[in-house]
């Protein structure tokens, strides 16, 4: 390797003397450092030569200023969509909630705006965990599922939560972890609900009754954390006695549903017979009644035709007599047999012939 010697003059990488710096400035002879504020104002004056020959000078720089001033006073201008709500915050604190619009608020740092989906519904699986896409195929969690009942029983219980923000600021501020905490919630009601309700009203036609007070209490809850969660729904998927005694309890919903069958067979024949027998009961009742009323009837009847016959009788007693012998004679003679023998045919020296025999065969028949 050569050396030329002569032609090196002391100049460093940037083409300059040795003993100058890269601003093609030299030090000074004692060694100390250029200064500073002369630095700055050469590099003002360089700036100034790049700039256009209108932008030269103080109003230049004061309006590229006012620019890049206008362009950070735009860049607050938002959009909330309908779908979402505005949460705005100054320096890290919640100021306020804007509906979906287009908003104002002051450009960052100072404030910065979130915009959450409201609308969009949410579930959480309490008791069991779902797998594969499909709501059939699940895990169970018996730490979440195992309950006690009111009257003592285990029982086990699976359900969904089906819940939506309604006040984004709330939701992202007062509480720190919102699903778990709308979780943990409904876990706590659905115990306290479950522990006040017998094992049989919880199997058979109490779910619906259960369904609409935990979605009551567990709202009020959310409500009291100021949490901004609505609850939408809640859904009992499935509701079981422990797997180690499901057998026992199947056969007593059978005998219950023996017994229940057998009850609904005797209301039924009841409800047969007591109305035929109350329909015989009131027919009977108002035979007799017409009964009475025919015999209570006549009986005025005879007892005017007797107090007629007993004014006529007073009016002319012979009369009276006569009719009451010729209407007795004619009541008795309508009912016998008889033969009626002329007094002329016994004056005449003539046996009448009576055909004793024919006459009694004929009233034979």
């Amino acid at each position: 390797m050569i050396i030329n010697k002569n032609n090196d003059n002391g100049s460093g990488p940037w083409g300059n003397g040795g003993n100058q710096n890269p601003w093609g400035k030299r030090p000074n002879s004692n060694g100390t450092p250029p200064d500073v504020d002369q630095m700055i104002r050469e590099s003002k004056d360089k700036f100034k030569k790049m700039m256009p020959s209108g932008f030269g000078g103080g109003k230049g720089v004061s309006l590229i200023f006012l620019v890049i001033i206008a362009i950070w006073l735009m860049s607050g201008i938002y959009r909330v969509n309908p779908q979402e709500q505005g949460v705005v915050m100054r320096f890290g604190e919640w100021v306020r909630t804007t509906p979906p619009g287009l908003h104002y608020h002051l450009p960052s740092p100072i404030e910065k705006v979130l915009t959450p989906d409201v609308t969009r519904d949410n579930r959480i699986e309490i008791g069991y965990r779902s797998f594969g896409g499909a709501s059939t195929s699940r895990r169970d969690v018996p730490d979440e599922s195992k309950m006690i009942t009111g009257d003592e029983n285990n029982i086990d219980i699976d359900f969904i939560v089906f819940w939506k923000i309604a006040d984004a600021g709330a939701y992202l501020f007062n509480i720190q972890d919102p699903p778990e905490t709308v979780k943990v919630a409904a876990q706590s009601v659905m115990r306290d609900i479950i522990g006040q309700t017998k094992i049989q009203t919880a199997l058979t036609d109490g779910r619906q009754e259960i369904q609409l007070k935990a979605k009551t209490m567990l709202q009020d809850l959310l409500n009291e954390y100021q949490s901004g969660v609505e609850i939408r729904d809640v859904q009992l998927l499935s509701v079981d006695p422990p797997a180690e005694v499901i057998d026992a309890f199947n056969d007593v919903q059978r005998a219950r549903q023996d017994r229940d069958t057998l009850i609904n067979e005797a209301e039924a024949f009841r409800n047969d017979i007591v109305p035929r027998a109350r329909g015989e009961a009131a027919q009977l009742i108002s035979e007799a009644e017409a009964y009475a009323s025919e015999v209570v009837n006549r009986a005025k009847g005879d007892a005017d035709r007797f107090n007629s016959i007993f004014e006529s009788y007073k009016l002319n007693p012979e009369v009276t007599q006569s009719r009451i012998y010729l209407e007795t004679m004619e009541k008795v003679f309508s009912k016998v047999k008889k033969i009626i023998m002329d007094k002329s045919a016994s004056s005449s020296g003539v046996v009448p012939y009576l055909p004793l025999d024919q006459l009694k065969q004929r009233g034979d028949k």
